[in-house]
């Protein structure tokens, strides 16, 4: 069973930066997408990046490209969501997902993502 946890949320003052982590156990992660989803208080769950865990290519959403950098450690067998400028709009859960990678849906649909984390809060201040 594919088991993943989710460290790094916290509070943060506007223009700084967090370091989010998902530890992912439980099985061989060749072809999967590994992804990072938010959800904001009275808004839907939404897409904010996304790698291929096999050749590392990644995917952003709009709103925080530039910002937001995924990357992955194979030793470790974790991926990481690093957030620089971060600003009041980036306040939700955090939610970290994986999934096989068949090519059906995109990287940010959530249907590509079986397995999910138990969300960490990210607070921004003005």
């Amino acid at each position: 069973q594919v088991h993943l946890v989710e460290s790094g949320g916290g509070l943060v003052q506007a223009g700084g930066s967090l370091r989010l982590s998902c530890a992912v156990s439980g099985g061989s992660f060749s072809g999967y997408a590994m992804g990072w989803f938010r959800q904001a208080p009275g808004k839907e769950r939404e897409f904010v990046a996304a790698i291929r865990w096999s050749h590392g290519n990644t995917y952003y959403a709009d709103s925080v490209d530039g910002r937001f950098t995924i990357s992955r450690d194979g030793t470790k067998n974790t991926f990481y969501l690093q957030m620089n400028s971060l600003g009041p709009a980036d306040t939700a859960i955090y939610y970290c997902a994986t999934g096989w990678y068949s090519g059906v849906y995109t990287y940010r649909a959530t249907e590509v993502y079986r397995y999910w984390g138990q969300g960490t809060q990210v607070t921004v201040s003005s």
